[in-house]
């Protein structure tokens, strides 16, 4: 669902952000090159410039727990999966159409609208040349004019917003790292670090792509080789992170910046260091005039000293330095993340702008056919007939993952743009009281921080993935703290409600009179709710024990004409849900 209010919300959101103190310094980039001065990145009129994008992840290159595979990883493996049950040809046919809609003009024109200044597009190497292992004359390479056709129509999308493109080769020839799924890797054969050929291949592949956009200013800037994770003296599985050298990830990053400097002299160059980015040992000083530090940051902890060791290497080496990759966690760690870089002038690319799953801006609603195939694919079900899985398989490539089609979280959007410089809070929705009562969804409190529009007992997850506990146990409608479930309709209600924990509701009313508001809640045991309006002191709800929804009605309490703050806070309960709050009417 894109629903009108969410699309007016997000409209509104652009606006708060285009007034903060900071929209200045984030604007989108004059015509010119990115290019990098002392510690800074500015733009082509040589004024600092604060990245602030999405990355493209799931577009060209699948990763399995985007689609609800997290079993089979990598892409080459979920597509073998598919084809055997419904044929290559019509594999490549969903492919294909997975591509041609995954991202479009209105993904792009969306990102412009809501306050975003860049876009990080992942590359897989098998949509511009062949692997190695199949060109027909060694040493020779193949181009597909189809592939760079894709990132000419991304440029053009992103040139119509004044945005900047970053070109991120996520999957180099043969895989550059032991965690599979992130370049496509196949282990049965030779990696970028164990073939003279893959890595061949790789500096060729940036040769081309430097030759073909060296005049481009819309490209913002190359990031030539993603989250290297490779043990290059210990093998052992360890992703190159006690890695103290790291000659061969610095030898070939040097061969390919040559390689782009003999046809582009102009673009910015990214640098990315083992262990999925943060391993700079060995790697530096920089051999380039015009680069800049990567570092990926995910599910630790927002504090100065969770990127001191990048900063220093920044100040030590007199280069920019930007956080390529991030995301995958709750609103408050994507606030708090961004608050503490953006503090220390380091621009952004968050991951991805799109899945199937509620923590990003767009969300990806599959078709009723999907979990059926999911569950044959990962082997826990059984097989759809081949007539059955084609249509489930192209009623996701081209529609669900359409943007006209994709649920906006306007809370994510707003936890990267607005909140990180704002502690100021938000309707979510237009709840409005006039001729007739308002009935306020519990679940469609205030945009904010916690603390300021909620708060709840778990916020945020600073585990490692295997470890991850989540902050909406619901996983679903909102990426804040709030748990939040569906009904059996798919209506959200605020679950897992327990004693001190709160929420905020904007209200508006027409004229001011006294109005009662009712409480839809159920508890398996008594307990006790609160509520509040404009700052005055609580009103006390006592709520019976049931385990269908009850209403629960407060006294007349005195709304204002305008604007109006409801605070709906547990007072003890263990156990609570809460479907709505109905305010009567004028």
């Amino acid at each position: 669902m894109v629903a009108t209010r969410l699309i007016a919300l997000c409209g509104a959101l652009s606006l708060a952000v285009a007034a903060s103190p900071t929209a200045a310094q984030i604007a989108s980039p004059e015509p010119g090159f990115l290019h990098a001065r002392g510690t800074e990145i500015v733009d082509g009129q040589g004024r600092p410039i604060l990245l602030r994008g999405m990355g493209l992840g799931g577009w060209v290159l699948q990763e399995g727990y985007m689609l609800q595979l997290p079993e089979l990883g990598q892409q080459h493996v979920i597509r073998a999966r598919i084809a055997a049950l419904i044929g290559e040809e019509k594999t490549e046919a969903f492919y294909a159409a997975w591509r041609a809609n995954y991202v479009t003009k209105s993904d792009i024109d969306a990102m412009g609208r809501w306050g975003f200044n860049s876009v990080r597009v992942p590359l897989h190497y098998d949509q511009l040349t062949l692997p190695a292992d199949r060109e027909p004359t060694p040493d020779v390479d193949t181009w597909n004019e189809a592939g760079f056709q894709q990132i000419d129509d991304l440029i053009g999308w992103v040139k119509a917003n004044g945005m900047v493109l970053i070109l991120d080769l996520h999957a180099a020839p043969g895989g550059q790292g032991t965690d599979l799924a992130i370049s496509d890797r196949d282990p049965s054969k030779p990696s970028l670090w164990e073939s003279p050929e893959n890595r061949r291949k790789t500096v060729a592949l940036w040769r081309k792509l430097a030759e073909r956009y060296a005049d481009e200013p819309a490209v913002g800037a190359y990031d030539i080789l993603n989250e290297p994770n490779w043990d290059f003296e210990k093998p052992g599985g360890g992703h190159g992170c006690e890695e103290t050298t790291n000659a061969p990830l610095r030898s070939l990053m040097m061969e390919i910046t040559a390689a782009i400097r003999e046809v582009d002299r102009r673009h910015l160059i990214v640098i990315e260091g083992n262990c999925w980015g943060n391993n700079y040992r060995g790697v530096l000083p920089v051999w380039d005039d015009n680069m800049a530090l990567s570092f990926h940051k995910y599910w630790n902890a927002n504090d100065v000293a969770s990127i001191a060791d990048i900063v220093r290497l920044r100040d030590e080496n007199q280069v920019p330095i930007w956080l390529g990759e991030s995301g995958e966690n709750s609103n408050t760690w994507f606030r708090d993340a961004i608050r503490l870089v953006e503090d220390q002038n380091i621009g952004w690319a968050f991951w991805p702008l799109k899945k199937i799953g509620f923590n990003q801006p767009l969300e990806v609603v599959p078709n009723p056919g999907w979990p059926a195939l999911v569950a044959w694919l990962t082997g826990k079900g059984p097989a759809p007939t081949p007539a059955e899985a084609e249509a489930t398989l192209m009623r996701m490539a081209e529609h669900d993952i359409r943007f006209e089609n994709n649920t906006v979280h306007p809370d994510v959007i707003d936890a990267m743009l607005r909140q990180p410089h704002s502690d100021a809070t938000m309707p979510f929705a237009d709840h409005r009281i006039g001729s007739g009562p308002v009935v306020i969804p519990a679940a469609d409190y205030d945009l904010g921080r916690a603390g300021h529009a909620w708060s709840d007992t778990r916020d945020a997850s600073y585990e490692s993935p295997g470890q991850r506990i989540w902050w909406n146990t619901g996983r679903t409608y909102r990426n804040d703290g709030v748990d939040i479930g569906r009904e059996g309709d798919g209506s959200p209600f605020v679950t897992d409600f327990v004693t001190g924990e709160w929420l905020r509701y904007t209200v508006t009313a027409d004229a001011a009179g006294e109005r009662a508001v009712a409480v839809s809640v159920r508890s398996a045991s008594p307990a006790r709710l609160s509520l509040s309006l404009n700052g005055a002191a609580p009103v006390e709800i006592a709520v019976p024990a049931d385990s269908d929804w009850r209403e629960v009605a407060t006294p007349p309490l005195p709304f204002v004409a305008g604007s109006n703050r409801l605070i709906l806070k547990v007072e003890d309960c263990s156990d609570c849900e809460v479907r709505s709050l109905t305010a009567a009417a004028d």
